[in-house]
Formats: structure tokens, C-alpha cells, sequence
């Protein structure tokens, strides 16, 4: 559903659900370490550079003046009392922007404007919203439960985890849709190569199996052999082409005659709303008109002159932005931390740049290094070749785990910059030529790694 954002009651009326687990929106915003959360998705591709503006001047006003761009490309308003959610509320309406709400379908940040993609996906999204809309009685379901549509092109959502994923695919020259459920594009289960009218009515069959099965249903929950059987397949699954891994979002993107997006990754996914203003004044200055939402907590920057982009980069890159593919933050998920959230034990972003300072050689771009404040993992749910979390005596380091998984190693509050040092030195000692980080480390093992961080 795509609403305007309407006035919502305080925190006497709010269906009180301020809680974890579910999806913070303006109707129902998440407690945090300060105070309530309100994650935001435009009901368009991206936002207008001036209704970003005027968020961010909400966001100084109502909030404690910190946005967030999320792993998935939402953006995150922090800070807020219960007073003020309405009051931001009403600033949105004011501005005449429109957020949507309910269940996420999420689409490539560059769709419609990709010159590599096989079809542009928001049609097929749009049909998706409106029927799912029109399911009479409405559906209930999980309340993080998402749809990916991806057109296949070059800055594609092969990494981020859906319930539901459909992909755009070429067989014999004819454009299909690949159906697959509960995971990445290399890890969901491949249910059906669909023609694209039987698309929506299959995806709606899922949404109708998962809301019968309770409001905490996932996609994981159901029989991948039972969806295939009850589907009528145009071509064998396994044998279409698996997706090579998408560039990072942060850089300058080519298209074609559409001209150049420039993307921006917030350092550690997070940047003051102030800073942000003093910088898209700067933008509308180079011509820039529209900003979409990324992955890799990223900004696409859009409508600049093709003169004009090169220097925008480097103009976002003295503002802090990761401006350019080989920054090291790029290969860090960093969570809110220590002081953000109620949860968090650990100043992630101090911890993160420990890291980059003391250990480089990690950061190739073949591996993510995960820093969560607790064993909950929001920046990356999923499994990381390393991931140093908050511990009793100060951290843990997973190696091939999640923040959830039990430590192979202890390292103590005040010893994380010299751990890291000693990681690396391991690294330069027996790394192979031309092996990267990720393979020697897998090579390596848990017990040589646990080992070196331990020293000392």
C-alpha cells in the first residue's frame, strides 16, 4: 500500500508495538538505546533531492538529527520521543511525500533506468502491490517478510535475502520470471520459471499459503516441493545462469543514455542530517535531481550532468561518503552500536575502524567483516568469513558465523586494535600470491585464526 504519511496518535493511542521483531514505520516506531526509530521506504523508486532535504530538516527537528540508509536501501530517522513521531509525521504530508507501507517489495536501485537490465522490473512490481492489495479478506503476514523483483541488470538484488525473489531471465530469446523463495539469489530455493501474467497470481498463492500459517510465517517455513508441484514451470530451474555478484553500490554507474547515477555509502550507515543538507545543497548546484535508496547503506545520486559527476565524487568523498569501490569501509557492517541502541555493548564504529587502521589486508573486497553490538547481528544477519561481536570480557570473533554463533575466540575490551594487528601480521606471513583474504582465510581454519587473535 502507498500512503501519504498521515498524522499518527501519541504514544496513549499507538498500537503499542514499539518492540523488536517487527519492521519500525511511523505508525508503529521501534525502541532504541535513543529513543524511537522510524525506517522509511518511498512508495517511488527514490526521492525527489528535495524531499530528501526536507527529511533531513525533519529529522534535525523531531529526531536526534542522525539518518541511517539501511543494508536493504531504507532510510532511518533516530532519535524521535513519542510526542514527536507525529509531528514527523505531519512534516511528511507537509511535504507531499509519500512513504509506503506494508509489505516490502523491493526493486534494483537503478530499475527502469539500467541499460543492462533484460526488463525493467516496476510494472511487474507495481501489478504485485495492487494485488496484493486487493486480496479480499487483506493479508496478515510477518511483519519483515519482503519481495524482491529484479530486472537482472548490472546493480541487481542478488545479495540481499528475500522471502520471495523473482528474477528477470532470458530463455531462447524470451523474457521469463525465475520464482525462487527464502534466502540470496545463491541460496534460495528455485521454484518455478514463470511468463510473466502467471507471475503475479503465483506470488499472491504464496502470500496466501504463508498468511494461513500464522502472522510469523516466513518463506523458509514452506514446502519448496509442494509450490513446484503445484506450478507450471517454462524451463528447467537448475539450468538457468546464476547471477555474478553485483559491483558495489558506491561509485559512478554507466547509463548509457540515461547517463550516470553516482552512489555514496554512508560511512557505517549513518550520517547527520545537518551534513547531508550542507551536501545536497551542493548537488542541486551540480544539477543532481532525484536520490534513490541502495544496498551497502548507499545513496544513487541522479539527473547531474556528466561533467558534473566526477567532481561530485570527490566533493562526497571530503564529506565523508564512501565515494569510490576500493574504500575499505565498503567491506564493513556496522550496526548502530553503543549509545544508538538499548542492545549494543560496543561502540561498533570505534571497533570498525580498529579494524581498517590494524588490519587491512581483510578489507580486498572478497569478504565482509561484520561488527555487531550484540549477538542479535542486524547489520548482517547472515553468516560472515569474520565477525567480531560484543562479549563479556569485550568482544568475540566468529569466524565463518553469525553475531549468534558461540566465539572461537575472547578478545578484551582494550586489546581489539593489537588482535587485529596480529591478524594481519598472520595474513602478510601466509597469505598465497594472488590468494585473496577470503580463501586464506577458509585455508587458514578457525583454530589458526582463534590462535593469532589470542597472543599477547
Amino acid at each position: 500500500m502507498m500512503i501519504c504519511a498521515a498524522p499518527v496518535e501519541n504514544s496513549a493511542g499507538h498500537r503499542s508495538s514499539m518492540r523488536r521483531g517487527a519492521c519500525p514505520s511511523l505508525a508503529t516506531p521501534m525502541v532504541t538505546g535513543d529513543g524511537l526509530l522510524v525506517r522509511l521506504r518511498p512508495a517511488k523508486p527514490g526521492f525527489a533531492l528535495q524531499e530528501l532535504v526536507a527529511l533531513a530538516e525533519a529529522a534535525e527537528v523531531c529526531g536526534n538529527g542522525i539518518l541511517e540508509v539501511t543494508a536493504r536501501g531504507s532510510l532511518q530517522i533516530r532519535g524521535l520521543t513519542a510526542t514527536m513521531v507525529p509531528v514527523l509525521a505531519s512534516k511528511i504530508a507537509d511535504a507531499g511525500i509519500y512513504i509506503a507501507e506494508g509489505l516490502a517489495i523491493e526493486t534494483p536501485p537503478l530499475a527502469g533506468l539500467d541499460v543492462s537490465e533484460i526488463v525493467d522490473p516496476l510494472p511487474l512490481a507495481a501489478q504485485l502491490r495492487a494485488a496484493v492489495a486487493a486480496c479480499q479478506p487483506g493479508l496478515v503476514l510477518a511483519p519483515k517478510l519482503s519481495i524482491t523483483v529484479d530486472g537482472g541488470g548490472h546493480l541487481h538484488l542478488g545479495g540481499v535475502t528475500a522471502d520471495i525473489r523473482l528474477r528477470a531471465v532470458r530463455i531462447d530469446g524470451q523474457t521469463f520470471w525465475l520464482l525462487a523463495i527464502a534466502g540470496t539469489e545463491a541460496t534460495a530455493k528455485r521454484i518455478a520459471v514463470l511468463d510473466e501474467p502467471l507471475v503475479a497470481p503465483a506470488v499472491v498463492s504464496v502470500l496466501k499459503s504463508l498468511a494461513a500459517m500464522g502472522d510469523s510465517a516466513r518463506a523458509r517455513d514452506l514446502d519448496a516441493a509442494i509450490l513446484k508441484a503445484g506450478l507450471v514451470s517454462a524451463a528447467d530451474v537448475d539450468a538457468v545462469d546464476p547471477l555474478e555478484p553485483a559491483p558495489h553500490s558506491a561509485g559512478i554507474h554507466d547509463l548509457g543514455e540515461n547517463g550516470k547515477a553516482l552512489g555514496l555509502g554512508l560511512a557505517f550507515g549513518q550520517i547527520r542530517a545537518r551534513e547531508l543538507r550542507t551536501f545536497l545543497a551542493a548537488l542541486e548546484i551540480f544539477g543532481a535531481t532525484d536520490i534513490r535508496m541502495a544496498p551497502d547503506h548507499a545513496l544513487m545520486v541522479l539527473g547531474m550532468d556528466l561533467d558534473r559527476v566526477a567532481a561530485a565524487q570527490a566533493l562526497a568523498l571530503g564529506h565523508g561518503f564512501r565515494a569510490f569501490p576500493l574504500d575499505p569501509r565498503n567491506h564493513i557492517a556496522a550496526c548502530a552500536g553503543a549509545g544508538a541502541c538499548a542492545s549494543a555493548l560496543i561502540d561498533t564504529r570505534v571497533t570498525a575502524q580498529a579494524v581498517i587502521d590494524a588490519a587491512p589486508s581483510l578489507l580486498d573486497g572478497s569478504l565482509t567483516v561484520h561488527v555487531s553490538g550484540c549477538a542479535k547481528g542486524c547489520a548482517k544477519p547472515s553468516a560472515s568469513a569474520l565477525t567480531i561481536t560484543a562479549a563479556p570480557i569485550g568482544y568475540g570473533l566468529v569466524v565463518n558465523g553469525a553475531a549468534s554463533a558461540a566465539p572461537n575466540a575472547y578478545i578484551e575490551e582494550k586489546t581489539i586494535r593489537s588482535a587485529m594487528e596480529r591478524l594481519e601480521a598472520l595474513m602478510r606471513e601466509r597469505k598465497r600470491a594472488g590468494e585473496s583474504a577470503r580463501s586464506c582465510l577458509t585455508r587458514l581454519g578457525a583454530e589458526v585464526i582463534a590462535a593469532a587473535v589470542r597472543q599477547g
